[in-house]
């Protein structure tokens, strides 16, 4: 990152919230380091010394309310939209970028806005998918010691100064998560995810994991070690859904999400390849005539094939007991 000549800060300075700061002023904590590291010290009440307000956490309170308050305003309209999480770190015709950048794409193709941490790498690529593909591109970005800024292809740019607020958007506001690889923010945001779908916090959300060479490690094991052990439930491991191609991470998506959660123009279509009841109960798709009017099979007719499973299985051509 450029260095400032005179003084060794960062020429582009970071964001503070709402603020953009230069030059030695830029060295002063974020807000989520003055909030969590609050805790009172033996020394502040041996010697209790007077405090400005906005040092306190009543205070806190308020700005924290208002950052949800802005949050929730301006992502009040959005559509039905995806989140892709992957590296900062990944560049413009580097794999990791390209395939982001296809996801964005495919995802505004099927009608989907795109959320992404506004960032540079992987945010940056599925925000410019996003773009070329005619959708829509949202950033949510983050007050950080290293700031990297907005991305050039977000349509709109929210600056947050707490992780968790920022966290509440990305649920709230998302139909499923495509996650690309990356370290530990991305980590981050997918455990988050996995954990309010296995409590039943957040429902019909599906977790694609993007590059089975990267990810397949992880799911083994949560399936080798913490599901062998007890720690969680086999089905959890399920929640893993692994794949290939920005093609199949997408299909992934559009067999999982709910149709009523479908953006408009692509309702009807959904409707037919998977009714909205079946997708609310969590059950396989069945099999069904072409004809999305034919009459359905009745009780003369022969019994379905018992070895058919899952399409988001079987187009893999994977066992159906397989997790993977």
């Amino acid at each position: 990152m450029p260095q400032d000549s005179t003084d060794g800060t960062d020429r582009h300075g970071i964001r503070r919230g709402p603020q953009t700061i230069r030059g030695t002023r830029a060295r002063i904590p974020t807000f989520d380091q003055l909030l969590l590291d609050s805790r009172p010290r033996l020394a502040d009440l041996a010697e209790p010394r007077h405090v400005d307000f906005t040092s306190t956490d009543p205070w806190r309170v308020m700005r924290i309310q208002g950052e949800f308050v802005e949050g929730f305003g301006s992502l009040a309209g959005l559509g039905p939209a995806i989140s892709v999480f992957g590296s900062a770190r990944v560049r413009p015709g580097e794999p990791g970028y390209e395939q982001a950048r296809e996801v964005g794409r495919l995802l505004a193709r099927a009608g989907f806005d795109v959320i992404t941490g506004g960032g540079p790498g992987a945010m940056e690529a599925a925000n410019r998918g996003a773009k070329e593909g005619g959708g829509h591109s949202v950033g949510l970005g983050i007050e950080l010691p290293h700031e990297q800024g907005m991305n050039e292809w977000v349509d709109l740019g929210i600056d947050f100064r707490y992780f968790f607020v920022r966290k509440v958007m990305f649920l709230k506001y998302s139909q499923g998560f495509v996650v690309v690889p990356g370290g530990m923010g991305t980590l981050d945001e997918l455990f988050e995810a996995l954990t309010l779908v296995q409590t039943g916090k957040v429902t019909a959300f599906p977790v694609v994991l993007l590059g089975r060479e990267f990810w397949a490690p992880l799911v083994d094991w949560v399936r080798q070690t913490l599901a062998a052990r007890g720690m969680v439930d086999a089905g959890d491991v399920e929640l893993l859904q692994l794949a290939d191609t920005p093609e199949e991470a997408v299909d992934l998506v559009l067999h999982t999400v709910p149709v009523d959660r479908w953006p408009d123009r692509h309702r009807a279509d959904a409707a037919r390849r998977r009714p909205a009841d079946e997708l609310l109960s969590g059950a396989p798709p069945a099999e069904r005539p072409a004809d999305p009017l034919a009459d359905p099979p009745g009780p003369g007719d022969p019994p379905a094939d018992p070895r058919r499973t899952d399409r988001r299985r079987s187009d893999r051509g994977e066992a159906a007991g397989d997790p993977q």
